[in-house]
């Protein structure tokens, strides 16, 4: 459907766009003709619409809430994204790289092969996500938190999780390299064949998490971790060890 064929009836709130196929010009359209409120522009609000392949960088989405839509292969390199919600959003190989996306928040949304390269993602949240290669290289990241959430073989290198309750993350084969896992609690998750050089788990409980996969060159990382007895035993195999 076209813009203008499914401009909002009497009565929806202005800013409300749902089941339309969005072309930037169209976005930037909504965004100029907006109503104002008090002197603040009215958010937008997507539900079901589709982005697919749309370059939308470098716009102004401030408070945005997207239910449902299509943003694969969506640019948002560099846009204004700080206090957007994205609900059960489609949005494979999508570029927020360079995004202002403080506090934005991420639910139950296919995000697979994304790029988040230098964006600004403090106090942004994601669960119930897959992130399956993932790139969040030399992102802003103080307070970002992750929950339920797909990250096998994402990028992460350097972040903190420092003290942070880690709820259900799969890192199996993530690159974790640097990254600061002091003090965390593992609830769940895997760290399954992740790459950890120069990770920190000092004061980590991983009870909880799967270890296998660990490399001998690997286990000195988890120095003042707990463990538990089950992980130590697999921890003795992986390394080659026999406990006669």
């Amino acid at each position: 459907m076209s813009l203008d064929s499914t401009t909002p009836a009497a009565g929806t709130p202005s800013g409300a766009m749902s089941e339309a196929t969005l072309t930037r010009a169209e976005v930037e359209r909504l965004l100029a003709t907006r109503h104002a409120d008090a002197g603040h522009p009215v958010p937008l609000h997507f539900t079901d619409c589709d982005f697919e392949g749309t370059d939308l960088s470098r716009l102004d989405l401030r408070g945005a809430q997207f239910h449902r839509c299509t943003i694969a292969e969506t640019s948002f390199f560099g846009a204004a994204l700080s206090h957007t919600r994205w609900v059960r959003c489609r949005g494979r190989e999508a570029d927020f790289g360079s995004a202002d996306l403080v506090d934005a928040t991420f639910e139950s949304s296919d995000l697979n092969n994304t790029s988040w390269r230098r964006a600004k993602l403090a106090s942004a949240s994601f669960r119930g996500c897959k992130l399956t290669g993932a790139n969040f290289e030399a992102c802003a990241a103080l307070g970002l938190s992750f929950a339920e959430t797909l990250l096998v073989g994402a990028h992460l290198r350097g972040l903190s999780f420092r003290k942070a309750t880690l709820e259900q993350l799969d890192f199996s084969d993530a690159d974790l390299a640097g990254v600061d896992f002091r003090e965390a609690v593992f609830d769940g998750g895997s760290l399954k064949d992740a790459h950890l050089k120069g990770a920190r788990f000092d004061g980590a409980d991983l009870r909880e998490a799967d270890l296998s996969g660990v490399r001998l060159v690997d286990a000195a990382l988890f120095k003042g971790a707990t463990i538990s007895h089950q992980q130590a035993a697999v921890l003795v195999t992986e390394l080659g060890l026999r406990v006669m």
